[in-house]
């Protein structure tokens, strides 16, 4: 069985936005606050975080666990990588921390975190870790279970989704490679980014991502990366089909 737990569910600035007297930003109900996204995996007794983004520590303060086994990154933009150095904690308790992600998201973090990865340049303190760089289509081992790497497209940026058994995860979407949409038919639970109402370039909108879920026919999906400008938590979830949800920050599901 594996069990996700929703981190963080909401897009780039997070939810209130610094600042904002938007009426989603000033509302009190707890599931219209979402901090950056990211999840966190328990399979097979191990755990995987996905995305380590700048609420790292708040998130793993609010879902506390005693042993971090691997970090899988989506793509290398700030909201899903900037905790990279929150890590430290685990690494002063368990030693290296393997981290999987492809070689453009490697190059991008050793350039910004080179005081963790270049060896040469390693600063007293920091944590260390061991990147495991994989390929799209290219299944790897995580302990006892397999996952399948999914490419899909942030505009024009490679962003890799994950497929864990019958669980795909996919954040950052615009469109999913159509050679990997064979993969993603039929699931029990698809996670996939839906950031608001009206069009953007890079990211799903509500009926973009509606009209993909009726193309994919999950059983179940949960809609995650969700900006104030998609509306009232409760608002939505009254107007989704029966089997698609609004993700919120500190839900559990499994699969």
């Amino acid at each position: 069985m594996i069990q996700l737990t929703f981190l963080g569910t909401g897009t780039s600035q997070g939810v209130p936005v610094i600042g904002s007297n938007h009426p989603v930003c000033l509302s009190a109900n707890p599931k219209d606050k979402r901090l950056r996204s990211s999840v966190l995996i328990k399979w097979g007794g191990s755990n995987y975080i996905i995305d380590c983004g700048p609420d790292f520590r708040q998130q793993l303060m609010n879902n506390p666990i005693d042993r971090l086994d691997a970090i899988l990154f989506t793509h290398s933009h700030a909201d899903h990588t900037a905790g990279f150095d929150d890590i430290r904690p685990f690494y002063f308790r368990q030693g290296s921390i393997n981290i999987y992600l492809t070689k453009e998201v490697y190059d991008n973090l050793n350039k910004r975190f080179d005081y963790i990865l270049n060896d040469n340049n390693k600063y007293p303190g920091a944590p260390s870790v061991k990147p495991n760089i994989i390929e799209a289509g290219v299944k790897f081992r995580l302990n006892e279970n397999f996952v399948l790497p999914i490419r899909a497209f942030h505009n024009n940026l490679n962003v890799t989704g994950y497929k864990f058994d019958d669980l795909v995860y996919l954040t950052d979407v615009k469109k999913i490679d159509l050679q990997f949409k064979h993969e993603l038919i039929n699931l029990k639970i698809l996670v996939i980014s839906c950031l608001r109402i009206e069009s953007h370039p890079s990211h799903l909108n509500l009926e973009e991502a509606l009209k993909l879920i009726d193309e994919l026919k999950p059983k179940k999906t949960y809609l995650i990366h969700i900006s104030h400008l998609l509306g009232f938590h409760d608002e939505v979830s009254s107007i989704l089909p029966n089997n698609v949800f609004l993700a919120y920050d500190n839900l559990t599901i499994r699969c």
